[in-house]
């Protein structure tokens, strides 16, 4: 999966189009959102084929940051504190995580500066949180 980072313009439909061009393109939004800021929308989303989506997207002229990997993980939602702490252990390790948001099958989104270590962060939160599924990555292949 990857992230999509493209800065839109602060006014009515500006969203519509960014979805209607990806979903012209047949790319799926997998999760994400968007934020305003000093008169730019900030789009962070969630697709399967980033290849695509930025093709499309600069097509129609969209302003593409970047798409990158992301690390996907879960957060138990009954244990209070956890975003706290898997925050925590990234940063330990050193990582920096850039933008945070949720999936549509609420798991947590990650996109960090240092992808590789964060994947080994996340395989050691899911083996001690999620034990019955450490090994295997949420999309169900072994890959972050």
């Amino acid at each position: 999966m990857k992230d999509v980072h493209v800065r839109l313009t602060d006014r009515v439909g500006a969203l519509a189009q960014f979805g209607r061009t990806l979903g012209e393109a047949n790319v799926s939004l997998e999760g994400g959102g968007v934020f305003c800021v000093s008169g730019m929308g900030l789009a962070h989303f969630l697709v399967q084929d980033g290849t695509a989506a930025r093709a499309a997207l600069e097509a129609a002229g969209s302003d593409v940051t970047w798409v990158r990997d992301v690390v996907m993980l879960r957060l138990r939602q009954d244990v209070p504190g956890q975003m706290g702490e898997l925050a925590s252990r990234m940063a330990t390790a050193g990582v920096n995580i850039e933008t945070q948001y949720s999936d549509h099958h609420n798991r947590l989104v990650l996109v960090v500066d240092q992808h590789e270590i964060a994947c080994r962060v996340a395989a050691a939160w899911d083996a001690e949180w999620f034990p019955e599924n450490a090994t295997q990555h949420p999309d169900g292949d072994d890959a972050r």
